[in-house]
């Protein structure tokens, strides 16, 4: 048996870039290694713990692991282990951990697993199981962890999982389970009162179907019930109060119908709430407002209608409400109408059109009136197609002219700003201004561009995405030439003289405003987590992009004096080579005060915003540098920042998992895979990431440093990317 175990160890370490890591470590610890091979027959029971949680470990686990009858603890996660597991595991009657997850395993989970009564965390997620969830799971009755998801497991959800008395923590999202939801949650035992312990339920990106049972409310001590991207329908159940320890409540990407409960507002500690893209109906309840804790709320892409509550619209901006045509009062904007006052009993009546003194057209008169509006209408798409199409001629007449005030512009610019000019005065003013034929202001700042606002007002365009500030497109002018266009949403900016100082004082200085160079890969945040499985993002790539935004990051701090204040993945764009350029970072200038705190909020929302900014609301280096650290993060977990594990943030997971020792399960499973000269950057970078994000400001460093000690973990990266500029709009 030694030799069978050794024979399979040697096999998964042969080739793995830690092999030879590991064989100094044994080297130097022989008295370990003999005690490790000698524990390894097991004669006398006194193996206790299997941990090797290194990457890069192959092969697969023998039927032969059955005779460690007095195993506590299996754990060979984040490995390349593969075949299936062995049913020989049901033997391990002592098991109180099994711990597979991030590996290559397939095949069914063995319906011996059930035989291990004393079993308390089952963790089999992010492998390649198929088939279904084998009931006997729930003979093990003292599971507090069972997490099974990231497989392709099919079929229906054991009724017996749903009254296991220890479980804490149920994850199966993210596999192919149908059938509808159980509906024997919490079923009491005739005369004995239970109280289930049940605080997470995740079930999302299944294709479950049905209704929201009611008796999943009855698990008090539940904390977040994530049910989204599923196919259920009915109604949302009105005793949801229930659940009245609440935190999330994810139930976006269904086929909900019906009102929206009154007593969800009696869920006081409720922080996140999605009902989006559903087809629930009818008005917003004016209950929500007394969710004070709520800090994530969408109900976009519904049928919903009515006034939105004054709270609900103050707090969260229209993204939020998008969607719902029948909506009013959302951001200022599609103000509800007052209802028309009710006449006194004894007014008159308005006139009707019978009435002496009115007579209805005859058909001539309404044929020549509708003969005239067709013509109105013809005639104003004439005049704009005609501005169209010789915009171009008169631009040719003045293109010596415009073309050297383009370039001017922004020479004049930069004079001023070494003369140490006011911006808005003397001749810089008067370059920067010139340039429109009527299609609006269009100030050059970065650049000989030729453009006009009619060009841009005749250019095709489509939707590339959303942000707190407005909508961004792709606009295509007429010579082929491709630009993004940031529209600014209405009410957020300042009033307009105040707007065109602003935009002067950015533009002085040489960066791009509004309209900027359109960046193929998109979003970092895109570009991270909704990538397809063919498409892996390297370790240098990632090291090159926390570079480049750190760079980025440092220009603003030293050279410009200017603070982002909403540093997300979302505003890092990524060019054809995946250079990262930093956008959005002058438009809080350029914007009101509530529309300022409002973005500050939607980037607590998404997992960016700095813990002193609950207080302060205004924005500082230190927290861009806590911003920069989330970023780190999802770079190194693959993680997004939003999504939370256990009611637990990025910041706050990550700084757990590291304080338990467990550092590797940190990492993306794709880094794991990196030669093993990779390990030490990874955890310097984590490091560095964690320092960032540190909760009190004063010990965060700030960018000058990050740079340095990026630079220095991957001095090649550093060396390679010299004097680029990486920072747009």
């Amino acid at each position: 048996m030694v030799e069978a175990f050794r024979s399979n160890f040697s096999v998964g370490l042969k080739n793995s870039p830690i092999h030879r890591r590991l064989m100094i470590l044994f080297s130097a610890d022989y008295q370990g290694l003999r005690a490790f091979r000698f524990a390894l027959s097991d004669p006398r029971g006194l193996l206790r713990s299997w941990n090797a949680p290194l990457p890069g470990l192959g092969g697969r686990i023998t039927e032969k692991i059955g005779q460690l009858t007095a195993l506590r603890k299996l754990s060979l996660h984040d490995n390349a282990v593969g075949g299936q597991i062995p049913a020989a595991l049901g033997l391990l009657t002592d098991l109180r951990g099994l711990y597979l997850f991030n590996n290559r395993f397939s095949g069914t989970i063995p319906p011996s697993v059930g035989e291990l009564a004393l079993l308390q965390t089952l963790d089999l997620s992010n492998n390649l199981l198929s088939g279904s969830i084998p009931s006997s799971i729930a003979n093990s009755t003292k599971l507090y962890r069972l997490n099974l998801s990231h497989n392709n497991l099919s079929g229906a959800i054991p009724n017996g999982l749903t009254n296991l008395p220890s479980l804490t923590f149920l994850l199966i999202q993210h596999n192919n389970l149908s059938s509808s939801i159980p509906g024997t949650w919490g079923v009491e035992e005739p005369g004995k009162k239970r109280v289930y312990q049940l605080q997470v339920l995740s079930l999302d990106h299944n294709s479950l179907s049905g209704p929201i049972p009611d008796s999943i409310t009855k698990l008090e001590r539940l904390q977040e019930l994530l049910l989204s991207n599923n196919q259920l329908n009915g109604s949302i159940p009105e005793s949801i109060d229930g659940l009245r320890n609440l935190s999330i409540l994810s139930l976006n990407r269904n086929s909900l119908s019906g009102a929206i409960p009154a007593t969800v507002g009696n869920i006081s500690s409720l922080e996140h709430l999605d009902f989006s893209e559903n087809n629930l109906s009818g008005e917003i309840p004016a209950s929500l407002e007394k969710l004070n804790n709520l800090t994530f709320f969408n109900v976009s892409y519904n049928n919903l209608s009515g006034p939105v509550p004054v709270r609900l619209s103050e707090k969260f901006n229209s993204s939020s409400f998008v969607g719902n045509s029948l909506l009013c009062g959302v951001g200022g904007s599609n103000t509800c109408a007052n209802p028309a006052p009710t006449p006194p009993l004894n007014s008159p009546s308005p006139p009707s059109s019978t009435e002496p003194g009115t007579r209805r057209l005859n058909s001539r008169e309404l044929i020549l009136v509708v003969a005239g509006i067709a013509f109105l209408f013809f005639l104003l798409f004439t005049c704009v197609l005609l501005s169209c199409l010789f915009g171009g001629s008169r631009e040719t007449a003045g293109s010596n002219k415009r073309g050297a005030n383009a370039g001017a512009t922004a020479a004049a610019a930069a004079a001023a700003a070494e003369r140490g000019e006011k911006p808005g005065t003397g001749a810089a003013a008067a370059e920067a201004v010139a340039g429109g034929d009527g299609g609006g202001k269009l100030v050059h700042f970065d650049g000989p561009s030729t453009f006009t606002a009619d060009d841009l007002l005749c250019a095709t365009a489509e939707i590339m995405g959303k942000s707190t500030y407005g909508t961004v497109y792709k606009a295509t002018l007429e010579d082929g030439s491709q630009v993004a266009v940031k529209r600014l949403r209405e009410k957020i900016a300042k009033n307009q003289k105040e707007f065109e100082t602003e935009g002067l004082l950015s533009g002085a200085k040489g960066e791009k405003l509004l309209v900027f160079d359109y960046m193929p890969r998109g979003s970092l945040a895109a570009f991270l987590h909704a990538r397809g499985p063919d498409t892996p993002i390297d370790w240098p790539m990632r090291m090159n992009i926390a570079i480049g935004v750190a760079r980025g990051l440092h220009h603003l701090h030293t050279d410009v004096n200017m603070v982002h204040g909403n540093l997300t993945s979302s505003n890092i764009l990524l060019d054809a080579e995946g250079s990262p350029k930093i956008a959005d970072y002058g438009l809080s200038r350029l914007m009101s005060a509530a529309a300022n705190s409002n973005a500050i909020a939607t980037a607590g929302a998404l997992g960016y915003r700095a813990p002193e900014l609950s207080k302060l609301k205004k924005a500082s280096a230190k927290t861009d540098v806590y911003s920069l650290g989330v970023v780190l993060l999802e770079l190194l977990t693959g993680k997004p920042a939003g999504e939370t594990t256990n009611g637990l943030d990025l910041p706050q997971w990550v700084a757990s998992v590291v304080k338990e020792e467990w550092t590797n399960e940190v990492f993306d499973l794709e880094l794991m895979r990196e030669p093993a000269e990779t390990g030490d950057e990874l955890v310097n970078t984590l490091k560095l990431a964690l320092h960032c994000v540190d909760p009190l400001p004063a010990a965060r460093p700030d960018v000058h440093e990050v740079l340095r000690q990026l630079e220095e973990i991957k001095p090649e990266l550093a060396a390679g990317s010299g004097g680029r500029r990486l920072i747009t709009s």
